[in-house]
């Protein structure tokens, strides 16, 4: 059963040595996905379960001590999921996708021993049935199942942003935020498949499968952060 949940957003951008000179302008993100991190392990979970965006390769499952990098972004910096075991044991036979990197990352920086990790990724155009369905799956692996919920809102709030600007960008995070900060399972459901596409939203995957995950659990939601750094639009949030 999900007993807590943190959603938090996953640029390779949040790793101050990647973001280089301009880690600053995140600072205020990681505080609020460290806070968010804390929740989760107030919550006493038996299993912390990983999930965020990914490509077809990088979607696992992953166990815990697999490896990511954020090599790809210029830094030589090597993260593994969890922290049990020898470093020596990482897995690197599938590595993780970026956005669980990040979450990786995250988990480290809060020194977080409180339950065994494991990884997945989800595709992000898998449709929302299927998203609930997983997240109901999920759930049900343990006792006390926490999740990390990494995924960006719509990458269109400016002219400089990765998708250029859309005027639909801004009501459509306004929404997912109103839902975060609420649990409403019934909106985040509801999310538009289509239109997350086009403002290329990285979270809506997961964050339906939060949705499905959350079914029956009667858990509160509380906004940490909401700002578009970027023309992205990031969130933190915290189910408990």
């Amino acid at each position: 059963m999900l007993v807590a949940a943190a959603v938090c957003p996953c640029p390779p951008l949040l790793v101050p040595e990647v973001a280089a000179g301009a880690a600053s302008e995140l600072d205020a993100a990681r505080t609020a996905c460290i806070d968010a991190l804390g929740v989760l392990a107030a919550a006493r979970p038996d299993l912390l379960i990983v999930i965020g965006p990914a490509d077809v390769d990088g979607r696992g499952p992953h166990p815990e001590g697999t490896q990511g990098s954020f090599k790809g972004f210029g830094v030589d910096l090597d993260v593994r999921l969890g922290l049990a075991g020898d470093p020596a044991d990482a897995r690197v036979e599938r590595a993780l996708p970026p956005s669980l990197a990040v979450g990786a990352w995250l988990l480290a920086r809060a020194d977080w021993a409180d339950a065994p990790v494991e990884g997945l990724g989800v595709g992000e155009a898998l449709e929302a049935e299927r998203c609930a369905n997983a997240g109901r799956e999920l759930a049900a692996r343990a006792d006390r199942v926490a999740l990390l919920v990494m995924g960006d809102g719509s990458a269109c709030r400016t002219l400089k942003a990765p998708g250029y600007l859309d005027e639909r960008a801004v009501s459509f995070d306004t929404e997912a935020s109103r839902a975060l900060a609420a649990a409403d399972l019934a909106t985040l459901s509801a999310l538009d498949e289509s239109l997350a596409y086009e403002l290329k939203v990285a979270g809506r995957a997961p964050w339906q499968v939060l949705a499905g995950a959350a079914e029956g659990a009667g858990l509160s939601g509380r906004l940490l952060y909401e700002d578009a750094p970027y023309g992205v639009g990031y969130m933190v949030a915290t189910w408990f």
